[in-house]
């Protein structure tokens, strides 16, 4: 089982497999990539032949042959042309042809399996499963970013220990390191440190150095740097290299490895055929197109190269009940006593997999007259649709993950490397089940289709209206609901003796919609704040004292935005701590007058107030002088490339100005800062703590400046702080 592929510019492949000595070498140079020409209608067959007869004079074709394969889930098996190539990097060139025959109206022929990534595709074509054959030992390589700036690193952590000096030593350092390990996996703070270390060595006159497993190829480029928008949000993919032998995980520039561990990216690459180098860097929606992919390929039917699903056609009515999300109570603002959570057990993936909603199977002609999905009337065919193959066994492991994380801490002495293992596997398979039902309305999905969206959303909406039905008539209060969660009081004119015990209910209501809904958690209190100038509450913006526990359940307010410094975060958290104790805003407000003092007397340390921005566009494509716009060019002015995509971190030290001044980069000597902006951003996040209690910035900053004797509540817990 080869954990690696390397593909060789003269046709050969390299599989890498894991032993216990290191790793072993397999060469082939009978490997032929496929990809697949269909006619769209019996009349461009003919076209078909022309494009084959194309073809088979061509230098880069092997050879080409008929074969039967379903174009897609919804047709039969048909003769559709086969094309296997010389190289892997030919596909798609050769691909475009087809569009570019003379004469053949546009959409007469269709290509299949094309843009399929070429460690993914040979796995899929030669039936390689790439899961590595024991634990991957890795090396992780790491520059500071002042260092990116320049050619020639003068510093480098190798494996956790910093090395400085003249480039030689540090290339020396790195191939000590790396004869000494023989690592499976490089990883590095950045890609970019693959072409930079041998630079630095032919600079140095190292000519030993290598971080290849494979004699004669040190690395290749696979990819250049790209910027691209995603749903409104701009993100930057660096460039990514390729050492033979390795596989590169690119620590800014993965999302699996970031929000898991190597255990989760291993148990994604068992289930999509991504190697570990590949699926580091994918997003979540590619890992779940090829986990798709292999289901498709095992049922015989081709992968579109462009989708070309056409919406069904629908009533003016029936476009407007469809276009909505799922169902979400205006959550009642202010502080709630003893709540309870519950939360559907994933309940889109759920939905999938009980109601049968697949892009297959959903709207059938057979069935054309059923009205199966509430609201709207799409039927959905008895046959079971593929959609549910690819989803029960993940969110049956998954279950089964999370029974053994529980059963695991239970124990006296919890084995810790095998919880971190569970966490892994199960975080990873969390992000595919979430994103399986976006992927459902996503325009650029292989296999998703928008009845499949609204359908889902349809039911979630039934079933959390079912819920609530149930809830209330056993004698709870809701005080909020959101998609798949929510949130219930004991109904004060309802007996306790009369009420219905929660276990009870959720049993009820799980018999009811056939998915397990879970009691998430027990609060002491919880507080749903307003949205900003107005009463109305925010739909994503809580906070809550888990019962029995020095914790607290905290959702979109200050100290969960990845843009708050860690100065303002701590003390938004201490305002929960003396709301907790006292529910006294006198109390919190005497802690933000502390914090207050602390930073117009200079004693936070800068780098406490370091704020993290994701930059949107280029430097000169901003309209306003924004922080971002000073930071950017301080970070020009140093040499430092910050790209549309990636994130950037400052001090604000004088909010006034409309320099560069403004701000400082982090990783400056950062003496001052601008008290009062900071000022600004702690009340602001106090208020997010006081709003549910009806308390807004002017009522803070006005009790704040009367400065009168505040009372011993005030100053409650203070000696502990």
């Amino acid at each position: 089982m080869p954990f690696t592929i390397d593909f060789l510019d003269d046709r050969r492949v390299l599989e890498w497999e894991t032993t216990t000595d290191g790793a072993v070498v397999t060469e082939r140079d009978d490997y032929t990539p496929r990809f697949y020409v269909a006619a769209r209608s019996p009349d461009a067959e003919v076209n078909l032949a022309r494009i084959q007869t194309l073809y088979d004079r061509h230098p880069d074709v092997v050879t080409t042959e008929y074969a039967d394969r379903r174009p897609s889930f919804r047709r039969d098996e048909e003769s559709v042309l086969a094309v296997d190539v010389d190289h892997v990097d030919r596909v798609a060139p050769l691909a475009r042809q087809v569009r570019q025959l003379p004469s053949a109206p546009v959409g007469d022929l269709a290509c299949f399996n094309v843009d399929f990534t070429q460690e993914f595709r040979y796995c899929l074509e030669t039936d390689v499963d790439p899961t590595p054959a024991r634990d991957l030992s890795t090396l992780r390589l790491s520059v500071p970013v002042t260092e990116t700036a320049s050619e020639q690193y003068t510093e480098l952590d190798v494996a956790g220990e910093t090395i400085t000096g003249e480039p030689g030593d540090l290339v020396r350092a790195v191939r000590t390191m790396i004869d000494e390990r023989d690592p499976d996996v490089l990883v590095c703070s950045t890609s970019e440190i693959v072409p930079t270390l041998y630079e630095m060595a032919d600079h140095a006159g190292v000519d030993d150095f290598t971080l290849s497993r494979w004699p004669g190829v040190d690395y290749q480029q696979l990819a250049s740097r790209s910027t691209y928008s995603s749903y409104g949000r701009v993100g930057h993919s660096p460039a990514r290299y390729n050492v033979p032998g390795r596989a590169i995980i690119d620590e800014s520039n993965t999302f699996f490895y970031g929000e898991t561990n190597l255990d989760g990216v291993i148990d994604l690459v068992s289930r999509s055929k991504k190697p570990v180098q590949e699926l580091a860097w994918a997003s979540i929606g590619n890992v779940l197109t090829a986990i798709q992919i292999c289901e498709a390929h095992d049922r015989g039917v081709l992968v579109p190269w462009n989708s070309w699903r056409h919406e069904f056609y629908k009533p003016m009515g029936t476009l407007h009940d469809a276009d909505r999300g799922g169902f979400i109570f205006a959550p009642d603002v202010g502080l709630h006593e003893n709540v309870h959570e519950l939360d559907f057990s994933s309940l889109y993936p759920n939905i999938i997999c009980t109601r049968n909603v697949s892009p297959d199977v959903i709207r059938c002609s057979c069935h054309r007259h059923r009205e199966d999905v509430p609201g709207l009337g799409y039927a959905i065919c008895d046959e079971r649709g593929y959609l549910v193959d690819v989803l029960q066994p993940i969110i049956d492991d998954r279950d089964e993950i999370k029974a053994t994380i529980r059963r695991e801490r239970q124990r006296d002495d919890p084995d810790q490397d095998r919880l971190e293992e569970l966490e892994g596997r199960s975080e990873a398979l969390k992000w595919i089940l979430v994103a399986c039902f976006g992927y459902q309305g996503f325009n650029n999905a292989k296999f998703g289709r928008i009845e499949c969206h609204e359908a889902i959303n349809a039911f979630a909406r039934e079933i959390l209206l079912t819920a609530k039905r149930i809830l209330e008539d056993g004698g709870w209060r809701v005080v909020h609901g959101i998609v798949d969660s929510i949130w219930v009081t004991p109904d004060p004119d309802i007996d306790d003796e009369d009420r219905v015990p929660l276990e009870e209910l959720a049993a009820k209501i799980t018999d009811r919609v056939e998915i397990r809904l879970e009691h998430e958690a027990h609060y002491e209190w919880v507080a749903f704040v307003p949205q900003r100038e107005s009463d109305t509450g925010a739909l994503t913006k809580y906070f809550g004292k888990v019962a029995g526990e020095d914790e607290f359940k905290i959702r979109g307010i200050e100290s969960r935005q990845r843009s708050t410094p860690p100065f303002v975060a701590d003390v938004q958290q201490e305002c929960l701590e003396r709301l907790a104790e006292t529910r006294s805003p006198e109390a919190v407000l005497g802690y933000l007058s502390r914090a207050l003092e602390q930073l117009r007397d200079g004693d936070v340390d800068t780098d406490r107030l370091a704020e993290r921005n994701r930059v949107s566009k280029p430097r000169e494509a901003y309209t306003q002088y924004t922080h971002n716009v000073a930071a950017l060019e301080r970070a020009s002015d140093q040499g430092l490339a910050v790209h549309p995509g990636q994130d950037i971190e400052y001090v604000v030290v004088d909010d006034e100005k409309s320099t560069r001044d403004r701000v400082a980069l982090v990783h400056e000597d950062v003496e001052t800062y601008d008290a009062s902006y900071y000022e600004t951003q702690l009340v602001r996040a106090v208020e997010s703590v006081l709003s549910p209690l009806g308390w807004d910035r002017t009522d803070i900053r006005r009790e704040l400046a009367a400065g009168r004797d505040m009372d011993l509540t005030m100053y409650q817990g203070e000696e502990s702080a």
